[in-house]
């Protein structure tokens, strides 16, 4: 059992590395490596958490290591990915700065959510792995699109929307299952049937459609069941 402990610490410690591989990857000039180091990051973020709860290993230590793992995986590497799309154009200058502001508002968002109680069936404000999978996924766009999207304007109202989506008091559901019934799952089976059609139909171009209607449908849940309630 001592052994087993340290396992979820472990894959913590693996989200960090994928972060820290990406920005290494970010001196390359390979623009889509950062995008296939959050996913990594991702998935040991995910399983870190469910080792814990597995193992009944859950301590206050984990839960500020996990924090500052997602800081860099989830908030640094991307606000740097983006500095470096939006430097690289010759009319940027200093709107390249713009883009720490996803970092800032990554650390605020990873705060808030340490002492905010509520936040175990859903999210208040985008999670930052969601913000991080968006903001580099942008590359993976169709041609047509991907050359609108990645200039200069357009970025740096990404940075500007999504930082301010992280903090904001907007609810998303959570992707947490406590069991597998349709009537208590019907919004969760719904978003993940769509976006499993999406990555079928656009592959990783899927990527930040499915982020934006991850925050619509919250929206419009949320919204239909203030009218319920009225």
């Amino acid at each position: 059992m001592s052994f087993l402990r340290h396992i979820p610490n472990a894959l913590t410690s693996g989200n960090l590395l994928s972060g820290c591989l990406g920005l290494i990857s970010l001196s390359g000039n390979y623009p889509v490596e950062p995008a296939y180091f959050i996913w990594m990051a991702c998935i040991f973020d995910f399983f870190d958490g469910f080792a814990a709860r597995l193992l009944k290993v859950s301590s206050p230590i984990g839960k500020e290591f996990d924090s500052l793992a997602d800081m860099v995986s989830f908030g640094v590497l991307p606000s740097l990915a983006m500095y470096h799309w939006i430097d690289s154009s010759a009319e940027a200058g200093w709107l390249a700065y713009v883009s720490l502001m996803i970092a800032v508002f990554s650390a605020l968002r990873l705060a808030k959510f340490n002492v905010d109680a509520r936040q175990t069936d859903l999210f208040i404000g985008v999670p930052t792995p969601a913000n991080a999978i968006f903001i580099t996924s942008l590359v993976f766009l169709p041609d047509s699109v991907r050359s609108i999207v990645l200039t200069t304007p357009v970025l740096t109202g990404i940075t500007v929307i999504f930082s301010l989506l992280m903090v904001s008091p907007i609810e998303l559901f959570s992707l947490k299952f406590k069991n597998f019934s349709w009537a208590n799952n019907k919004l969760r089976f719904t978003f993940l049937a769509v976006s499993v059609f999406l990555l079928l139909a656009l592959n990783a171009g899927a990527l930040p459609i499915i982020i934006i209607l991850y925050i619509l449908i919250s929206l419009l849940s949320k919204i239909s069941a203030g009218k319920k309630n009225s």
